[in-house]
């Protein structure tokens, strides 16, 4: 059958996530759940690595939110807050547990500051598909 409730269900295991995907420098994305792997229609799921002592260059995922729990290790999500009369540089300290959100076009990078281990987070996207605009600067467009 192959009505609504009668689809099969979709295992991937860690060496089934795929790496070819959109990428940032400085950290290593990895796609589990997506049209490409699994045939979903309005989801996008995978892992991200930010190894030790490293930053991501700043980016954004242009109209999907993204939403993000931490693993393992410490990532630092930076970005810039506008709400004031000058942007100021904004840094959200995360851990195992935490969740992130990050709307529609903001731009952010990962830093992960511990010098011994990566960070590994879960992200989930509204998109089906990675993506990523690499910028130069985390400031708009307008500001560059």
């Amino acid at each position: 059958m192959s009505d609504a409730f009668h689809q099969r269900l979709h295992h991937r295991t860690p060496g089934d996530l795929v790496s070819d995907t959109a990428q940032t420098a400085g950290m290593q994305r990895k796609e589990a759940i997506s049209g490409r792997t699994v045939g979903a229609r309005n989801l996008w799921m995978g892992q991200t690595h930010v190894p030790a002592s490293t930053a991501s260059a700043n980016h954004h995922h242009g109209e999907s939110e993204t939403a993000i729990y931490v693993v393992s290790g410490h990532p630092t999500f930076v970005f810039l807050d506008t709400d004031g009369e000058e942007p100021v540089e904004r840094r959200i300290e995360a851990g195992p547990g935490d969740y992130v959100f990050v709307p529609p076009f903001v731009p952010h990078r990962e830093e992960n500051r511990d010098p011994d281990g990566e960070a590994v987070v879960v992200i989930a996207r509204t998109t089906q598909e990675a993506i990523v605009v690499n910028l130069d600067s985390l400031a708009p467009p307008e500001n560059r």
